[in-house]
């Protein structure tokens, strides 16, 4: 595991105060990834971390709380841990709604994950502008797939898909995500129509969507 070892300076009282964060960045476990019954997954996630997750548009940071979702953030931050997300694009890009990313690069990880479902969570916060959730396509249906609320989200709700936590820093990197391809490169989640994405992982929407952006790796940050 490498540390990277980061500083933010913000001027109070005409002193300088700064405060470092260690951003820890580890080879994906492969092992893990390949296998939903590793012991692995079944670590609980922090109270409250944050990522950073770094695009070819820029970085931007999350936070997620785990009181909001219990089983969301588990699976998410396990998922980060593993280094599941490195290496994948962010397939689905709607103006004025959402950002979605999650399906792997890896073609092999994603008839892995496809069906790996978590339990739903309580619904207990609104779908805000800057937070953040698991994608399903029904009750009980989470698995891998994590969307950006663009906007304030008020017909998200009924769906039942409650926030796990939000963008803190860098929502303008998010806002700039290419979406020229709306929802035809990686919509029609319930529709089952991410069948290619799944089977052909970055090799078939580099092909197909060249111009939506990468998402190189999330990387957990620890602030001392």
């Amino acid at each position: 595991m490498r540390r990277l070892t980061l500083r933010w300076c913000l001027p109070l009282l005409g002193i300088v105060a700064c405060s470092t964060a260690h951003v820890r960045t580890a080879a994906p476990n492969r092992a893990a990834l390949v296998d939903t019954a590793d012991a692995f997954w079944k670590s609980l996630a922090p109270d409250v971390f944050r990522a950073r997750v770094e695009t070819s548009k820029g970085n931007f940071v999350i936070e997620v709380d785990r009181a909001w979702a219990p089983h969301g953030a588990d699976r998410f931050y396990n998922l980060i841990r593993a280094g599941y997300y490195d290496n994948s694009r962010f397939t689905r890009i709607v103006p004025k709604y959402i950002a979605q990313f999650g399906i792997a690069g890896d073609s092999t990880l994603n008839a892995v994950w496809h069906a790996a479902n978590i339990p739903d969570d309580i619904s207990l916060r609104h779908n805000a502008r800057g937070t953040f959730g698991f994608a399903a396509t029904g009750p009980d249906a989470r698995t891998t797939q994590i969307y950006i609320n663009l906007v304030d989200n008020a017909r998200v709700d009924p769906q039942g898909l409650g926030p796990i936590g939000s963008v803190i820093e860098g929502m303008a990197v998010v806002d700039s995500l290419y979406s020229g391809y709306g929802e035809t490169s990686g919509g029609g989640v319930r529709a089952g129509k991410q069948g290619p994405l799944w089977d052909g992982g970055n090799a078939y929407v580099d092909r197909m969507y060249p111009k939506l952006d990468r998402l190189i790796r999330i990387s957990i940050i620890e602030r001392t």
